[in-house]
């Protein structure tokens, strides 16, 4: 780098191809542009009154600082970049027409150039301080996890109406079930599972037949939904069904054959012993 520009009128002359590649706010004046400014000073500083040594030395001492205060930042932000390995992150570009790209995914990878930190997504280099978000991982999990649109659904007894359940998930990017089995909870937390041959699934709408219904008492349940994913997930927040009216009366369960005939035997046995 060149350490010498000229001086017009008292004024530092810098050339117009080197303020394009440069050009910088004056925050962002670094130790280059410090050393710079120090060494045009000395070589047109009025030979009549030169300027103090203690002067220089503490000009100096300012440069020393300033230069371990950037090389620190330069290690932190390093530092920084090498800890989001593994990590998913979201990088966020404006190219020199104005249009924004943004890229999310997992850093492979971390590669120093020039001093500054560039990370690896799907093999492709993106600047560090482009990054703009950093996701937690149980975060993430959680959004690709099977889920159930929160809602409130309704049955009548009587009614022919189907309950149909909008917004369910099995979930994406690893994390899906390939299917789910539904319960639904009363206020006394007994709980009734729903044979599947009621349920019927299709592009993220659950529709549960009528006859799944007929025989609960009316009342507030809370519809389960258990999943198969490797998570073996469960929602059970996110849905409840409200059931009004009269249900059917259940027909009686049919007695036990063999306990009739097991009762038939003990009499007879009794009998054959009182006649012996």
């Amino acid at each position: 780098m060149a350490l010498e520009v000229p001086v017009v009128d008292g004024e530092i002359q810098v050339p117009e191809d080197s303020q394009q590649k440069t050009k910088k706010s004056g925050a962002d004046l670094g130790k280059d542009d410090f050393l710079l400014l120090l060494v045009t000073q000395m070589q047109y500083q009025d030979p009549l009154d030169p300027a103090d040594n203690t002067e220089y030395v503490a000009q100096l001492a300012q440069f020393s600082e300033l230069e371990q205060m950037t090389n620190l930042n330069s290690t932190t932000t390093n530092t920084s970049a090498y800890s989001l390995v593994g990590k998913d992150v979201l990088v966020r570009q404006t190219s020199s027409t104005g249009q924004t790209q943004e890229i999310q995914g997992t850093v492979q990878y971390v590669t120093i150039k020039s001093g500054e930190a560039y990370v690896v997504i799907d093999g492709q280099e993106y600047s560090y301080d482009d990054i703009v978000t950093v996701f937690d991982s149980y975060y993430l999990i959680s959004m690709y996890l099977p889920s159930v649109m929160s809602q409130t659904v309704s049955y009548t007894h009587g009614d022919s109406s189907d309950v149909t359940i909008q917004g369910v998930s099995l979930g994406s990017n690893g994390y899906e079930a390939s299917s789910f089995a539904v319960v639904l909870v009363d206020e006394y937390n007994q709980a009734t599972g729903i044979d599947a041959k009621y349920l019927k699934f299709e592009k993220g709408k659950l529709t549960i037949d009528n006859e799944a219904f007929k025989y609960l008492p009316a009342g507030t349940y809370t519809v389960a939904f258990v999943f198969d994913d490797t998570n073996n997930t469960m929602d059970y927040q996110s849905v409840t069904l409200i059931i009004n009216g009269t249900p059917e009366e259940k027909p009686p369960e049919e007695g036990n054959p063999s306990e009739d005939g097991d009762s038939s035997a003990e009499d007879g046995s009794e009998e054959s012993e009182e006649t012996a």
